[in-house]
């Protein structure tokens, strides 16, 4: 964002002992991985934490919404214009529309739940013509690659909250400054991801025998998602067992033709090998914390992955994952103790794997087990919840304020705001 914005954030006191109040601004209503894994820890933070008032800044028109006003948050909606991240004017006119956003929420920390967010923050930080009082973090929920410009915005912020060990070491070759990176794993209510008898219902569903195995797989439908690897590895599973069905859970976001061809590839893949009858699509689910117990196997073929969600969800379940070795899968799936890892991109590799898992029932519960075991070591909610309570608290603490000034006047009427302490 440029000076000519005029966007200026200034101190002018306040009171300590109310409640840190954190603006999380997220850039999606979705109720995708980022922004379940922040619900986890506001319903963990509404029980067990008060020092934390949260407030969602959110996008209109999505479940997202809904979800955090079922949770008695409040929320203020932004109207977010599209901008190319590396054009100045669209950025200028997202950033202030962002602003605006935030001056209604009286925040003492602002909190960017996606790298996107974070970058734009940091923009907003860099172009403030006196330096910002108020902290400013974000999570690094990505591995992707950052331009010049995308890491000075990052490095602008006073904090980046990365998901996995490979996330921080990856931006950091990047050029994003060590110092500002702390990790804090995603965590989960282990008490509503647990290990479940199985029910049958979802084969009921299906309208398959019970005695077939179900190989589930998770994630937005997508390139990054390997679900065309599962497709190829299809058919040699199926050789060597012959039961088997293949559930996909989750929905394509990406309008662009390349993902439209390649989600209709996945279907075309299992046709031209037959195997239509063994393909089901669910699409957008709200209940997978009772679907993944009903599986025998969690396949995760993705092809880029920094921390998945869904891999923490099948361990809390305690069922046995197959999944890729990338970004920080291994982090939480032990290979040969949780789980089995393979390369990436490789349907052989991928399909002797899943059969090793279904094909041996002992093998398969004593990966299930130890995957609970281990959740519930390293993946509760709680750890990460208290985790990211501590950063924030922190960064409040080292700029001991809760009442400013934001002028953000570009010559409209009425675009200046002041609020003042609680």
């Amino acid at each position: 964002m440029s000076q000519e914005g005029n966007i200026r954030v200034t101190t002018i006191g306040g009171n300590e002992h109310s409640p840190i109040r954190v603006a999380v601004v997220f850039e999606y209503s979705t109720l995708l991985g980022g922004e379940r894994s922040m619900l986890a820890c506001t319903d963990w933070w509404k029980r067990h934490d008060e020092s934390l008032d949260i407030v969602g800044v959110v996008p209109p028109a999505g479940p997202l919404i809904d979800s955090l006003k079922a949770r008695s948050i409040d929320v203020v909606v932004w109207e977010k214009p599209d901008a190319d991240m590396d054009n100045s004017s669209a950025l200028n006119d997202l950033g202030v529309s962002l602003l605006k956003s935030l001056l209604q929420t009286q925040p003492d920390v602002i909190h960017g739940n996606s790298l996107s967010m974070g970058r734009q923050l940091g923009r907003i930080v860099s172009s403030t013509s006196n330096a910002i009082a108020i902290p400013t973090s974000c999570h690094l929920r990505d591995i992707v690659k950052l331009s010049a410009a995308a890491v000075r915005d990052l490095n602008e912020l006073d904090s980046l909250i990365a998901v996995s060990e490979a996330t921080g070491r990856f931006h950091t070759r990047q050029g994003v400054e060590s110092k500002r990176i702390r990790v804090i794993p995603n965590g989960l209510d282990l008490q509503l991801f647990c290990p479940r008898e199985k029910t049958g219902s979802l084969c009921r569903e299906l309208g398959i025998s019970s005695e077939s195995k179900v190989i589930l797989t998770i994630g937005q439908i997508g390139l990054r998602k390997g679900q065309d690897v599962l497709a190829e590895a299809a058919p040699m599973i199926v050789r060597s067992v012959p039961s088997v069905h293949f559930v996909l859970v989750g929905e394509r976001t990406s309008t662009k033709q390349e993902s439209v061809d390649f989600e209709r590839s996945i279907s075309q893949s299992f046709e031209s090998n037959g195997l239509s009858d063994r393909l089901h699509w669910l699409g957008r689910r709200s209940d997978v914390e009772h679907l993944i117990p009903e599986c025998d196997v969690l396949v995760h073929p993705a092809n880029q992955e920094p921390y998945g969600r869904v891999l923490l969800e099948a361990a809390a379940c305690g069922i046995p994952v197959v999944a890729t070795d990338v970004g920080g899968t291994s982090e939480i799936v032990v290979d040969q103790g949780t789980g089995l890892l393979v390369p990436p991109k490789n349907p052989g590799e991928l399909a002797r794997a899943t059969i090793e898992v279904l094909a041996n029932d002992s093998v398969r519960k004593v990966l299930g087990h130890r995957a609970r075991e281990r959740a519930i070591k390293l993946f509760d909610v709680g750890i990460s919840a208290e985790a990211i309570a501590r950063q924030w608290r922190s960064l409040y603490s080292s700029r001991g304020v809760n009442g400013r000034t934001i002028d953000c006047n570009r010559g409209e009427p009425g675009a200046s705001a002041q609020w003042h302490s609680r």
